[in-house]
């Protein structure tokens, strides 16, 4: 990006009229999120009265770089490369998965994670966990919509509900036994977080009660549960969504967990979560978030096999499944403008009661609600809303089995795909595994070896840029995402203004990116097939 076009955003954005809205839907305008408040309390802040936290440090890069609005004096897109790393590897996380000998006889070799923020507080969210009392490795990215609130609600209960469906009788009759007795319950999943997620902490009693109410009613089911991974991934989502619409219309023991309820409720998030046990890999999704297979052929090239399909307007499946759904008369209004009613660009999603209520349901509720302005929730009914539901949360799940090509699976939240294409990702996360082998890899030597000899060793290896290569992947398609010129090549001014565009021009240009990379183990897969 040249000096003449970092000039034009600027005098565009502040020569434009952006139209301000309530920070509810997809739609139409850029809300300015610099005014939304959130009314939640999460651990790892300071403590405030219920009622009056927000949502801001839920991701806390560094601040100092990032201007609130365009209408500032002093405005400048001018960043060091030490700045621009600083910022976009703040959300870095990455785990090396090992058994109890300290040796790697998962599938799963590593997963790195990385989350850039656009809107202010980030409604992206990320989970990764491992099965305690089940097998296999969970990995999880939610897109937020309309807040944070619903996203983080499901980042932090998804993976239990589907781990729960996956149980053995005996195993759920052993915790429910723990819990009428008082004891201490084994843990069922181990999670891995980055030091900066957070927690719906002082509603954690809550979210564990309603999870027991759900394994006890799988108790209660004639046989073993026995369900498939597929039909738990399924029952896992669609319980959890009606647990959230369940729990805002439940009367609630305090005011902050009517808040909490009413915003989880009334915001929304997509999902996609892999669920990885050997060679089988299942991945649910719902809504516009996307998981991508890179595959090295035999020949060396790279291959890109996707496993789900966006949840939108934009696909003839989703068009058709709508229609069936709702009478012929409604078939020119579920989708205008390209999106859901009008208003939401997914048309699976987590929340959003708006369009799965009644019209009766939503008016009694925030009826009953105090001050729902206060906590961004504004009652409105699209136009032509006659049959609800129009959303559901009921994923799509893809079973791929494992083989030894299958390198790395790559899950990410629209903002990555809105900048970069499949192949693109898998081009890059190929060509960066390339050069870490590189860098890695020792320096040959010719005899005899002297100093002068090493040093232009050492500087042919700085001048391929090995040496300032992003250690997290995901990182690395981080800064390709919104630094790539038209040549495909990383240009440091338009990383920078990308980096510093303020808070009510930033959603204009990108969106919210989370991504999560898992490398697969192909010495672990070939040794299934060998004793299979």
């Amino acid at each position: 990006m040249s000096r003449t076009v970092s000039s034009w955003i600027l005098s565009s954005a502040r020569s434009s009229i952006i139209l301000q809205g309530k920070g509810r839907w997809y739609s139409i305008c850029i809300p300015n999120r610099n005014k939304i408040k959130w009314k939640v309390i999460f651990s790892k802040t300071c403590p405030y009265p219920a009622g009056s936290c927000s949502l801001d440090r839920t991701f806390s890069f560094p601040k100092a770089f990032r201007h609130t609005s365009t209408e500032e004096e002093h405005f400048s897109f001018q960043l060091s490369p030490a700045q621009i790393n600083n910022i976009l590897r703040a959300g870095e996380l990455s785990h090396r998965a090992l058994d109890l000998n300290g040796k790697n006889a998962n599938s799963v070799l590593r997963f790195e994670s990385n989350q850039l923020a656009s809107n202010s507080p980030i409604e992206d969210r990320r989970s990764a966990a491992t099965c305690l009392q089940t097998a296999g490795m969970m990995f999880g990215v939610f897109d937020g919509h309309a807040g944070a609130a619903c996203a983080q609600a499901v980042s932090e209960r998804l993976l239990h509900y589907i781990a729960v469906s996956l149980m053995p009788r005996q195993s759920l009759e052993e915790i429910e036994l723990a819990v009428e007795a008082m004891k201490p319950v084994r843990p069922i999943l181990q999670w891995h977080r980055h030091p900066n997620d957070v927690e719906y902490q002082e509603i954690a009693s809550q979210y564990f009660e309603n999870l027991r109410v759900y394994w006890q009613h799988l108790l209660d089911l004639d046989t073993e549960p026995g369900f498939s991974l597929e039909e738990a991934m399924i029952c896992a989502f669609k319980r959890l969504d009606s647990d959230i619409s369940l729990e805002v219309q439940a009367p609630q023991e305090n005011e902050l967990m009517r808040n909490v309820a009413l915003q989880v409720a009334f915001s929304g998030a997509t999902a996609c979560v892999a669920h990885i046990d050997g060679v089988h890999l299942h991945v649910a999704n719902t809504g516009d978030c996307r998981a991508v297979l890179g595959v090295r052929e035999e020949d060396g090239t790279w291959s890109t096999l996707p496993l789900t399909r966006d949840h939108n307007a934009y696909d003839e499946f989703e068009i058709r499944r709508l229609k069936r759904e709702h009478p012929r008369s409604e078939e020119k209004t579920l989708f205008v403008n390209d999106r859901l009613l009008g208003i939401l660009m997914p048309s699976r999603a987590f929340g959003d009661v708006q369009l799965k209520w009644s019209k009766e349901l939503q008016h009694s509720i925030l009826e009953n609600s105090c001050d729902v302005e206060a906590l961004n929730i504004y009652q409105y009914v699209p136009p032509n809303y006659h049959t609800p539901p129009y959303l559901t949360a009921e994923p799509e799940v893809t079973y791929h089995k494992l083989r030894s090509k299958d390198k790395f699976l790559v899950i990410a939240s629209d903002g990555l795909w809105e900048m970069l294409s499949n192949e693109k990702v898998v081009k890059l996360v190929a060509g960066h595994l390339t050069e870490l082998n590189m860098q890695k890899s020792p320096l040959t030597f010719k005899k005899p070896i002297n100093l002068g000899y090493m040093h232009n060793l050492l500087l042919q290896r700085k001048s391929k840029g090995l040496a300032s290569l992003d250690q997290n992947i995901a990182t690395h398609l981080i800064r390709h995402a919104i630094g790539s010129n038209e040549y495909g090549e990383v240009d440091p001014e338009k990383l920078a203004a990308m980096l510093t565009l303020p808070e009510d021009l930033a959603r204009m240009y990108r969106d919210d990116i989370t991504v999560t990379v898992v490398y697969f183990n192909s010495e672990t897969i070939e040794g299934y097939y060998r004793n299979h």
